[in-house]
C-alpha cells in the first residue's frame, strides 16, 4: 500500500509520500538510542510538565486535527473532534498519575527478613525505544494510549502508522516537538509494513506494541519471540452484546445502535454480535433494526452526518463479501445490505438475522457497520454463543439481575464486560484481550507497567 492520504469520501489522492530511506531510518534510529540515555534520567514532574504541554497543544490544535483524521480516514468530523479530546484527557491523566503507578514498591518485611536481607525495594525503569506500530481506524487514539505512558515511563517513541494516515502520523511528532520534549522521544516512521521486521530486528529497539489485524499480530509477535523482546498485542473483535429479559430494551437497543455503529463500525470494541433472549427478542430487534435504518449516511465533514465512509476500498469489498455469504448461506437482511450508488466506499447500516456458525461472518470480525442477531432460549444459551468466537477483546451484557451479572463475569472470555452500558476504553481502566484478541494490557497502571523494566532491589544485613 502506498504511503498516501486518499480521501474515502470521494477516492480523490490528496497527496502521496515518499518512504524513509535506510539512510534516514538509521539516522532515527541512532536518534531513538542518543535521545533515551539522557531522557531516561528525568524526573516524572518534568515529563509531566511537556505531556501537559502536549495536551494544551492538541486542545488548540482540535478543529484542524478533526478535519484531518476525519479526510484521511472517514469518520464523523464531530466524532474525530471527540476523539482528540479524549486523546488531550489521556495525556493529563497519565501526567497527573504517573509517578504514583511507577512509585517504588516496598516487598513485605517478613519477606525481607526471610530473605536474609535489610530491606528490598521493586524499581519500575523505562526500556528503550519502543516501536509502536499503529492502526488507522483511531489515528489519534490509538497511539497516544501507546505514547503518553510510555513517556512518562521515560521510554521513546517510534511510530510506525498505518500508510492512509500519513498526514495524521506526522502530526504526533510535530506535537510531541512542539510541546517541548527532546529531539527523539517520538518520532514517526514513515515505512511501509515490509520494513517492521527489519526494524523490530535491531538491537537499539527494545520491545514493541500493535494495534491491527491478527495477521500482523501474528508476524510482530513472531519476530519478537525470536528476538526475545517484549510486545503488546491488541488485534480483532467481534464483541457480543448479550440482552436479557430484565433489561431496560428500549435503552439496550438505543445503545446497542452507538455501539455497532461507532467510528464508522470501525472499530475493534464495536458490539458486533447482538445475542438476546428469545422473550425479548422480537421487541429488541424491532427497536434496533429500526434505529440502524433511520442514521444519516454521508459526507463525514457534515455535522449531521452519522455514518460515513469505510476507511478504504477494499475494507469495503471485504465487507460485502461476508454479508454476500451470510446471504447465500440463508440469512435474512433486516435493513441494508447493498451498495449505495456514487463515489466513495459508503456501506449501509446493515443488521442480518439467522446468522449460523457455518457462515464466515459468524467467525470472522466484521469490521463496517453490519451487525448480526443471535436468538439465545436462556442465559447458558447465551454464553456459549458469546463465547462462540476465536476473538475476546471485550463484551456488552443488559441485565438487571445480579445473579445473572456475576454468572457473565465468571463465565464470558473477554477482556472486558461491560454491564448495562457500551463498551469504551479510559485512561483509568486496563485494556486488553484474550484468544486472537492479543495479551497484554494498555491504559491504566497495568499498561504502564507493561513496558518497564521491573527491578528488584536487594540489600544484605
Amino acid at each position: 500500500m502506498p504511503i498516501a492520504t486518499v480521501n474515502p469520501a470521494n477516492g480523490e489522492t490528496l497527496e502521496t509520500y515518499e518512504a524513509m530511506d535506510a539512510e534516514e531510518l538509521e539516522r532515527r534510529l541512532q536518534l531513538a538510542e542518543a535521545t533515551f540515555r539522557t531522557y531516561r534520567t528525568t524526573t516524572c514532574p518534568e515529563r509531566a510538565r511537556l505531556l501537559n504541554r502536549a495536551a494544551d497543544l492538541l486542545d488548540e490544535d482540535r478543529p484542524e486535527i478533526a478535519r484531518t483524521m476525519t479526510v484521511e480516514m472517514g469518520k464523523p468530523v464531530g466524532q474525530a473532534r471527540a476523539e482528540a479530546a479524549k486523546c488531550a484527557r489521556a495525556m493529563r491523566w497519565y501526567a497527573e498519575h504517573a509517578q504514583e503507578l511507577l512509585a517504588d514498591e516496598e516487598p513485605a518485611a517478613d519477606d525481607v527478613k526471610d530473605s536474609g536481607g535489610s530491606r528490598a525495594v521493586v524499581r519500575y525503569r523505562p526500556l528503550g525505544p519502543v516501536l509502536a506500530v499503529m492502526p488507522w481506524n483511531f489515528p489519534l487514539w490509538q497511539v497516544v494510549r501507546f505514547a503518553a505512558p510510555a513517556l512518562m515511563a521515560g521510554n521513546v517513541g517510534l511510530l510506525k502508522h498505518a500508510s492512509n494516515v500519513p498526514r495524521t502520523a506526522l502530526y504526533l511528532e510535530e506535537l510531541f516537538h512542539r510541546a517541548g520534549f527532546p529531539e527523539g522521544c517520538f518520532q514517526t516512521l514513515l515505512v511501509g509494513s515490509g520494513a517492521v521486521d527489519e526494524i523490530l530486528r535491531d538491537e537499539r529497539v527494545k520491545a514493541a506494541t500493535l494495534t491491527g489485524s491478527e495477521p500482523a499480530g501474528r508476524a510482530v509477535a513472531a519476530t519478537a519471540g525470536e528476538m526475545i523482546k517484549k510486545t503488546v498485542l491488541e488485534l480483532g473483535g467481534s464483541d457480543p452484546y448479550v440482552v436479557m429479559p430484565s433489561a431496560d430494551v428500549d435503552r439496550a437497543a438505543e445503545v446497542a445502535v452507538t455501539a455497532r455503529v461507532q467510528n464508522n463500525g470501525q472499530s475493534c470494541i464495536a458490539a458486533k454480535r447482538f445475542i438476546v433472549h428469545t422473550d425479548v427478542y422480537d421487541a429488541f430487534t424491532e427497536r434496533f433494526v429500526a434505529g440502524m435504518a433511520a442514521l444519516k449516511v454521508g459526507d463525514p465533514l457534515e455535522e449531521e452526518t452519522e455514518v460515513g465512509p469505510l476507511a478504504s476500498e477494499q475494507g469495503r469489498a471485504d465487507l460485502e463479501e461476508l454479508v454476500d455469504d451470510a446471504r447465500r448461506s440463508g440469512a435474512e437482511v433486516l435493513c441494508g445490505g447493498e451498495r449505495p450508488e456514487g463515489p466513495g466506499w459508503y456501506y449501509p447500516p446493515t443488521v442480518l438475522a439467522g446468522v449460523t456458525r457455518e457462515m464466515r461472518i459468524h467467525r470472522e470480525e466484521a469490521f463496517g457497520p453490519v451487525a448480526t442477531m443471535y436468538r439465545a432460549a436462556d442465559l447458558d444459551a447465551a454464553v456459549l454463543i458469546a463465547n462462540d468466537s476465536p476473538f475476546g477483546l471485550s463484551s456488552n451484557v443488559w441485565t438487571r439481575d445480579e445473579a445473572e451479572v456475576d454468572r457473565f463475569v465468571r463465565d464470558l472470555e473477554a477482556g472486558g464486560v461491560f454491564v448495562n452500558g457500551m463498551t469504551a476504553s479510559h485512561p483509568g481502566f486496563p485494556f486488553g484481550g484474550v484468544k486472537r484478541s492479543g495479551y497484554g494490557r494498555e491504559l491504566s497502571g497495568h499498561g504502564i507497567r507493561e513496558f518497564c523494566n521491573i527491578t528488584t532491589v536487594w540489600h544484605g544485613a
